[in-house]
């Protein structure tokens, strides 16, 4: 279902911004529902919620790096949670008050796709959870001697 593989995203390499055409043709349904419509995967059904794989996580719409399994750990709700991104400048966190919540959604901040949100019930030093939709994310397993 994905046409190409997800591009490598380099330093200094301009946000990818493609048509609606262009995400469906890239994406599965599943993907672009998630990515490009803010949808949501249902509860333990994604494929790396119970992933103990060591390596990295990236955003499944454009390669971007976005989560270490280093800071992978079972919540318990259903879908990977993290304790924070490789970096803060990875993700986007944006106010979301859909379905009478207030909640952060989180975003690709490269392609502005959905992942999921960031909750303040997290164990990490920072206290938060980033729980992540499976079909946002791609997973490569840690090269030996990294």
């Amino acid at each position: 279902m994905i046409a190409r593989p997800p591009t490598a995203i380099l330093p200094g390499m301009d946000k990818l911004n493609l048509t609606d055409a262009e995400w469906r043709e890239r994406l599965s349904p599943e993907q672009y529902h998630i990515l490009r419509e803010g949808g949501t995967e249902r509860a333990f059904t994604g494929k790396y919620n119970s992933n103990k794989a060591d390596g990295r996580y990236f955003c499944a719409g454009c390669g971007a790096e976005l989560f270490d399994a280093d800071e992978k750990y079972d919540s318990g709700s259903g879908w990977p949670s993290f304790t924070a991104p490789v970096d803060i400048d990875a993700v986007d966190e944006i106010r979301d008050t859909s379905h009478g919540m207030i909640r952060t959604e989180v975003r690709c901040s490269n392609c502005g796709g959905h992942l999921g949100h960031v909750f303040p019930d997290g164990p990490g030093v920072n206290g938060l959870r980033y729980c992540m939709n499976s079909a946002s994310l791609d997973f490569k397993p840690r090269d030996e001697g990294e």
